[in-house]
């Protein structure tokens, strides 16, 4: 529904992409133009694109910082480490004063893992 408020606004896409999104915004039950309209609102409400933007390849961690993925990093070797504890399996760690690695036991006990010659 238009009102006089109302602008139009012309944006050149690939076809490609365009019969694409047509597509995906019909399944969503919206056509282009209320697809458009919430990704206008939405930015504005944030005040920032809604999404990532980067000059990163796309892939794994793409919109994502180097910290904030380290960090997950750790998290989830923390928590293999203390499921593994739970059910009584050894935990690998690598000592780097001697520099070598070691199986630790529930029990505290390490095993030093050495490559014999």
């Amino acid at each position: 529904m238009s009102t006089q408020e109302d602008i139009r606004v012309t944006v050149r896409v690939d076809r490609n992409l365009k019969e694409s999104a047509d597509n995906l915004f019909k399944q969503l039950g919206m056509n282009m133009t209320t697809a458009f309209n919430i990704f206008l609102r939405k930015a504005v409400d944030e005040n920032a694109i809604p999404f990532p933007v980067s000059v990163k390849p796309t892939g794994f961690g793409a919109g994502l910082t180097a910290d904030y993925i380290g960090n997950a990093f750790t998290e989830i070797v923390a928590d293999e480490k203390m499921y593994n504890r739970r059910q009584g399996f050894p935990i690998a760690g690598y000592d780097a004063e001697h520099g070598q690695a070691y199986l630790e036991y529930s029990d505290g006990l390490k095993e030093y893992i050495g490559i014999e010659d």
